[in-house]
């Protein structure tokens, strides 16, 4: 693709042709929308126009707050929540505490046995191997067809 070099002549007049468009295009947006709503063209105009934000003082910003606060609590007057009755922490007694710590103690007194158990029989694998890798390997002898004994034809019984 040729590159075109634009001048500022070409791009003011690009800027003001599209301008005009989009003012056009707005217009008859305008009418359309006034067509819809079965009013006239100037309704329609003065309805495009955008509305200016109200300033809002702060002594008016808090009047507002305090009259939203109590319409808040007018509101909330009937349905008060509840007050929580407070009840007494529940406390576990001497003995209880007691017989939990001898559970405990029982259990890990048998999960400790159980691994000596495991640790004593992986002992005795282990020894159970040394001894009989040091044992000397017994050596086989090769075994060898029988040689072949002649057969001795015996004599014919007389």
């Amino acid at each position: 693709m040729p590159t075109q070099k634009f001048t500022q002549e070409i791009l003011a007049a690009a800027l003001i042709g599209f301008e005009q468009q989009k003012r056009n295009i707005g217009a008859k947006i305008a009418e359309i929308r006034a067509m819809l709503s079965g009013r006239g063209t100037e309704a329609a105009a003065a309805a495009e126009r955008i509305p200016r934000k109200r300033k809002v003082s702060a002594a008016a910003r808090r009047r507002m707050a305090l009259a939203q606060k109590a319409r808040r609590a007018k509101s909330r007057g009937a349905s008060k929540p509840p007050v929580p009755v407070a009840t007494p922490k529940r406390r576990i007694s001497k003995e209880g505490m007691e017989r939990i710590i001898a559970a405990t103690k029982k259990r890990w007194a048998a999960v400790k046995a159980a691994k000596a158990q495991q640790e004593k029989a992986a002992a005795k694998k282990t020894v159970a191997k040394k001894k009989a890798a040091k044992k000397a390997p017994v050596k086989m002898a090769k075994k060898t067809a029988p040689a072949a004994v002649p057969v001795v034809a015996q004599p014919a019984a007389q």
